[in-house]
C-alpha cells in the first residue's frame, strides 16, 4: 500500500493498460467494410515489441490529425508546465520541471517525425495480391523532405510490407524504372484550382494554367489524363475541404476514383460519414477507392496499405487496409485529443505489446522504489547508487597497512 501511495502514476498506467484490453481495437481494419481483415496480418518486429512503450507512443503521435495534434500539444504542454510549478521543491526545481516536462512532449513529437526505428509490416496471405501505395513523394516535391531520394522512399515502403508504390511528386513527372527493393511506378500529383489530382501512369507534361481557372476547367483534367492513357484519382483533403458540394461532378467529369484514407495530418481526419458517402458513390459507378500514405519523407510509419488485385477492375480491384487509430481521427473532437489519443493507442495494443508495457513499468517502478541509504550520493534508485559506490571505491586510495607493533 505504501508503494501504491508513493508511485500512483505507475499503478494507474498499469491499470489503464489492462483496462484497455476490455474494449480492444483490432490491429487492422478494412476501410470499406470496417471489419478486421482475415487474410492479412500486422507483423511487429521483435525490437518494436521490446520497446513497445516508445514504439506505440511515437506511432500514436504520428497518427494525429492536424487539428488534434495542435490540441494535444497545447493541452499536454500546459498541463505538464502547471504540474511542474505545483510540485514540491525549491523554486528553481519547480521552474526546471515546468520547462523540461513540456519540452519532453515536444521532443517526442520531433522523434515521431525524424527518429529511425523499427516499424510494423503488413503481411498478406495471398501472394497474388500486390501491397501498393498510390501516393508518395520525394524531395522533388516543394514540401518533400530535403534529401529524400527515390532510394529512401523505396526503403521506407519496403520496411512496411509494400511491394510497389507510385511516385507522385507535386507537378513533377516520374517515368518509373526503379525496381529494387520495391517497384516504383510512374505518376504525378497535379495541383489545379484548389484540388490535387493524382495521375497514375506514364503521363506527359501539361499546362496547369489551363486547368486552374475554375471548377469546370479543373474537372476537364480527368479527360486530358484519359487521353494520355493515365487514370486520375481525386486526392484528400482537397475534394473534402474545398469541393465537397461538387463531389458528384467529379464522377460526371470522369474521375477514376477517390482517396478515402490519407495519412497526411491535414487529411487523416476525414470523417466516417463522408467516407461512407464516397464509398456509396464509388460503388454505384464502379470507381476505384484507394488509401495513400502521402509520404513526404516525414514520419516513419504508414497508416494505410492497399491490396491490389490485377484480375479485378474498378471498385473491386483494390482493398484499403488501415490502422483503426487513423480512421478514428475524424470521429473525435480536436479538444479531446489529450486523452482520446492515448486511450486509442492502448486499446490497439496486442497482448505482446501489453506485456512489454507492464514489464517496463514494473522494472522502472522497482528501480525507483529501492530506497537510498543515508550518506549515499545523489541519484535515483539502485543503479545510480551502485554505480556511484563503485566509482568511489575506484577513486579511494588504498589505505596504508597498520603500523607494526613489534
Amino acid at each position: 500500500m505504501n508503494l501504491l501511495r508513493r508511485h500512483p502514476i505507475a499503478f494507474t498506467l498499469i491499470a489503464l493498460v489492462l483496462l484497455s484490453a476490455l474494449s480492444p481495437l483490432p490491429g487492422l481494419v478494412d476501410a470499406v467494410s470496417g471489419a478486421p481483415p482475415a487474410d492479412v496480418d500486422l507483423v511487429r518486429p521483435t525490437l518494436y515489441t521490446l520497446l513497445a512503450p516508445v514504439s506505440n507512443v511515437l506511432d500514436a503521435l504520428t497518427f494525429l490529425s492536424l487539428e488534434r495534434a495542435i490540441a494535444f500539444l497545447v493541452t499536454w504542454v500546459a498541463a505538464l508546465a502547471l504540474w511542474g510549478l505545483l510540485r514540491r521543491g525549491t523554486l528553481w526545481r519547480r521552474l526546471a520541471a515546468a520547462v523540461l516536462a513540456p519540452l519532453a512532449v515536444i521532443l517526442l513529437g520531433v522523434a515521431a517525425v525524424l527518429l529511425p526505428r523499427p516499424v510494423p509490416r503488413l503481411a498478406a496471405a495471398d501472394s497474388t495480391l500486390t501491397v501498393i501505395d498510390y501516393h508518395a513523394h520525394t524531395a522533388l516535391s516543394h514540401d518533400g523532405r530535403r534529401g529524400w531520394t527515390l532510394a529512401d522512399l523505396a526503403a521506407w515502403h519496403a520496411a512496411q510490407g509494400f511491394g510497389a508504390s507510385y511516385v507522385t511528386d507535386h507537378n513533377v513527372l516520374f517515368n518509373g524504372g526503379v525496381g529494387d527493393p520495391i517497384r516504383l511506378l510512374p505518376g504525378v500529383e497535379w495541383s489545379v484550382y484548389d484540388q490535387h489530382v493524382v495521375a497514375l501512369g506514364a503521363v506527359a507534361p501539361l499546362d496547369r494554367g489551363v486547368y486552374g481557372r475554375d471548377m469546370r476547367a479543373m474537372l476537364s483534367l480527368f479527360g486530358a489524363l484519359h487521353r494520355q492513357g493515365a487514370i486520375g484519382i481525386a486526392s484528400l483533403p482537397e475534394y473534402w475541404r474545398n469541393h465537397w458540394a461538387e463531389v458528384d461532378d467529379f464522377v460526371a467529369a470522369g474521375a477514376d476514383g477517390f482517396e478515402i484514407v490519407n495519412c497526411a495530418p491535414k487529411a487523416i481526419g476525414f470523417p466516417a460519414a463522408a467516407r461512407a458517402r464516397v464509398l456509396q458513390l464509388a460503388e454505384s459507378h464502379d470507381l476505384l477507392v484507394v488509401g495513400a500514405s502521402d509520404n513526404h519523407g516525414w514520419g516513419q510509419v504508414t497508416c494505410v496499405w492497399n491490396l491490389s488485385s490485377p484480375s479485378a477492375h474498378g471498385y473491386r480491384s483494390n482493398r484499403v487496409i488501415a490502422r483503426p487509430i487513423a480512421l478514428a481521427q475524424g470521429e473525435w473532437q480536436p479538444w479531446t485529443a489529450a486523452y482520446t489519443q492515448p486511450w486509442l493507442m492502448l486499446a490497439g495494443l496486442s497482448w505482446s505489446e501489453r506485456s512489454s508495457w507492464i514489464t517496463w513499468i514494473l522494472v522502472i517502478l522497482i528501480y525507483r522504489a529501492v530506497p537510498r541509504r543515508a550518506g549515499d550520493p545523489a541519484g535515483i534508485g539502485i543503479l545510480a547508487r551502485s554505480l556511484s559506490l563503485k566509482i568511489l571505491r575506484l577513486r579511494r586510495p588504498t589505505p596504508p597497512p597498520p603500523p607494526s607493533t613489534d
